[in-house]
């Protein structure tokens, strides 16, 4: 390679979050010399180490004619420094397009062309547009069960997967859809303090107010490494953390970000994204829950009859028990959407709060009780009871406080400083709940980024409202995001409907 194809690096602080990018001047003689133009792939070499990036061009003297900057993701990939030399080449033609372009156009891929898709997509070879293409070609039903299980194993292989001492290692995932469901911060120390291994590796929020780490995060530290999750659960049994630290199914975290650009999440990707993580994290036995409702996720009962179908089958395919349940999506779940007000739900029920949402508590008692009965211990059928039991007597609170001291401590959730209160302007009974709509709501409350922010949802379906009550408050940290939240209301969308009285 050249010497004039050699630019030194200078650290300008970009975070693009995982997409590689390379930031030069458009009048700097390589992009004369090669023809590069924004948006172009350029190839990357530093020390023993390369990467593929998307360039950015500048126009000002941010950057030297000798200098190029990269964002964050490609600095670590790299492992470069600033002031280290670069050397930048046009990319060799890849593979993988080919075989994207095919999907496109219908046809199957086999085991070794969904490898090289995957594999480019965790080494930053494919850019956004490529993978926006091959995740678009995939919806819609269009991935087969046959890909679908290829698509899963290619995503555990090119990631760390756990082991644990024992055979059973069980873990509980919601395939989401339903604000407030946070559930598995009260499952863990449930079955945890039964006895059972549960290495909770959780989400962040992808479309909604809170993921369960965003949630877990108002409480204890969930940005753990791997060396340290081990600990917790040889210490404690469980753990429940962020899974984005421990880099467990490293393809999956980059198609998410594209989906949520994409407001994308069709069944085959969605059956991959979960069992990866799972299988990736050493879980032997799987509770999936399945919200079923007009504004959750899943929509229909049909729909959520294939996805478990989908994803029992695939999960026995790959050595894993997988139990799927359909559970009431037709409202949000307990009374937080946001963070902060989630954990305080959490709490709650763990502390036995006689005030605790119950409906948070009896979908929490459930789903653990179907955990417990993959222990050869627990009968078919006495999981809830027992579950209950472990939860009443406050066995499951004082294991959650140690599972949150071996994480890193235990934090009282913040209050937001701004509230807002949505009143009934009729008298009636609740009779539908708009979920999608109180998400935006949160969302544009300032939920998740900010943790106290959210919606205080009051009045769940059933209930029997006058004019004037409290239908649900919204809670900002800021004035300017409070304003976003009301702003949306004044537009007249219908978040809840009531039934009036005849």
């Amino acid at each position: 390679m050249a010497n004039n194809h050699m630019l030194h690096l200078k650290k300008l602080g970009i975070n693009t979050y995982k997409e590689a990018v390379i930031y030069m001047r458009e009048d700097c003689h390589i992009c004369r010399s090669e023809g590069f133009e924004a948006q172009a792939r350029i190839q990357i070499a530093h020390k023993n180490q390369s990467v593929l990036a998307t360039l950015n061009t500048i126009e000002t003297d941010l950057l030297k004619p000798n200098e190029a900057s990269l964002s964050k993701y490609a600095w670590d990939l790299l492992n470069a420094k600033e002031g280290d030399e670069i050397q930048i080449s046009h990319p060799k033609p890849l593979i993988s397009l080919d075989y994207i372009r095919a999907k496109i156009y219908g046809h199957e891929l086999n085991e070794n062309e969904i490898d090289a898709i995957v594999k480019d997509v965790v080494d930053g070879s494919l850019s956004d547009i490529h993978i926006s293409a091959f995740l678009a070609a995939s919806s819609g039903n269009r991935l087969n069960k046959k890909e679908i299980l290829r698509l899963t194993q290619s995503m555990i292989d090119v990631g760390t997967r756990l082991a644990w001492p024992s055979k059973l290692v069980v873990d509980k995932h919601c395939v989401g859809g339903l604000p407030g469901n946070r559930t598995s911060i009260i499952v863990v120390p449930i079955v945890t303090a039964f006895g059972l291994i549960m290495p909770k590796t959780s989400s962040r929020a992808i479309t909604s107010p809170a993921g369960t780490a965003d949630t877990m995060e108002v409480i204890a530290p969930v940005d753990l490494d791997l060396a340290t999750m081990r600990k917790v659960v040889e210490r404690e049994n469980g753990c429940i953390i962020w899974g984005g630290s421990v880099a467990l199914s490293p393809a999956d975290d980059i198609l998410i970000r594209i989906e949520r650009a994409l407001d994308l999440d069709s069944e085959g990707q969605l059956v991959a994204s979960i069992l990866s993580k799972k299988i990736a994290a050493g879980s032997s036995h799987i509770v999936l829950d399945i919200p079923v409702g007009p504004t959750a996720k899943v929509r229909t009962l049909e729909a959520a009859k294939i996805l478990q179908d989908y994803l029992e089958i695939i999960g026995k395919e790959l050595g894993v028990e997988v139990r799927g349940i359909f559970t009431d999506g037709s409202q949000p779940v307990g009374r937080g959407i946001g963070p902060a007000l989630e954990a305080k739900d959490v709490l709650a029920v763990l502390q036995g709060d006689k005030h605790a949402p119950q409906d948070l508590r009896e979908r929490a008692l459930t789903l653990a009780g179907l955990v417990l009965e993959f222990s050869p211990k627990v009968k078919t059928g006495a999981g809830k009871q027992l579950a209950q039991d472990i939860l009443d007597s406050g066995q499951a609170w004082k294991k959650f406080q140690a599972i949150c001291s071996a994480q890193g401590g235990i934090f009282e959730p913040p209050s937001a400083q701004h509230t807002y209160i949505v009143r009934s302007i009729s008298q009636g009974k609740i009779e539908a709940v708009d979920n999608r709509y109180l998400t935006r709501i949160a969302k544009l409350a300032g939920a998740p980024k900010s943790k106290a922010a959210g919606v205080e949802f009051l009045t769940p379906i059933g209930t029997e409202v006058i004019s004037e009550q409290p239908l649900f408050v919204i809670h900002s940290e800021t004035k300017g995001e409070l304003e976003y939240a009301v702003n949306f209301l004044e537009q007249g969308h219908q978040f809840i409907q009531i039934k009036e009285h005849e």
